[in-house]
Parts: structure tokens; C-alpha cells; sequence
């Protein structure tokens, strides 16, 4: 049976767009000095914003607010792997550690349809905004 969520911290979703932004934070501390408020700083606001959103949608009342917060939180997600790309290309990433990062945001994506698309169901159906979590 699937645990009954009773605040966003209990989301996978939420939990692993966290570890991914501390982790990224980790990761940026190796970039060069001189991209410390260009991509270092781009890199970080975007990680944070995916599980910031999150949140926010879950604190507003209404499904509208949630689905929109979501939707912040995606395109948030997608300039997060476009920054990443970039980092890669221009050789800040290794390889290797593009695509595990690239493996973990794809997870995330997944996670955030799956939750954009629970929330839908939810208010269609009259059920509660805060839908447990697929």
C-alpha cells in the first residue's frame, strides 16, 4: 500500500530535485572562478527552483496553482539540462558525470508528469489537491 502524502516532503519528486541541487551545488564548486555568477550561479538557481516550486504549488490552495507551480518546476528542470549540456560541451562536466545527471533529471521529468498529471485527475475527479503520489 502507498504511503499517504501529507506534505511535499513526503514527494519522491521533491526529495530527489533536492539531492540533485546539492549535489549540483557540489559539482559547481569545481567550475572556474571566473563563471562563479554566470553559469555557476544559473546552474544553482535553476536546481533550486525545480524543488522550490514544487513546494509553492503544494502551500497555494487550488489544483490551478499547484498545476502551474508544476509547470514552473519543469521549465525549470529543462534550462537546468540545457545549462548542464553546455557545461558539458564547453568542459566542465565529464562525460560521465553529464550522463548521470543527465539520468537523474530524465527520472525527474518523469515524476513531475506523473505528479502534473495526478493533480489533474485530482481536481477532475473532486478529489483532494494533494493526490498521493503515483
Amino acid at each position: 500500500m502507498r504511503q499517504r502524502i501529507q506534505s511535499y516532503k513526503d514527494l519522491g519528486v521533491w526529495q530527489k530535485s533536492v539531492e540533485l541541487a546539492v549535489d549540483l551545488y557540489a559539482l559547481t564548486r569545481r567550475f572556474p572562478s571566473h563563471e562563479r555568477f554566470a553559469m555557476v550561479s544559473q546552474i544553482q538557481r535553476a536546481a533550486v527552483s525545480i524543488a522550490s516550486n514544487i513546494a509553492e504549488g503544494w502551500g497555494k490552495s487550488g489544483s490551478g496553482y499547484y498545476l502551474n507551480a508544476i509547470s514552473h518546476a519543469r521549465g525549470s528542470l529543462r534550462e537546468l539540462e540545457t545549462l548542464l549540456l553546455i557545461a558539458h560541451r564547453v568542459g566542465y562536466i565529464k562525460r560521465e558525470t553529464f550522463l548521470a545527471l543527465a539520468e537523474r533529471t530524465d527520472e525527474i521529468a518523469r515524476m513531475l508528469f506523473g505528479l502534473s498529471r495526478s493533480v489533474a485527475n485530482s481536481a477532475a475527479t473532486g478529489r483532494p489537491d494533494h493526490p498521493p503520489e503515483t
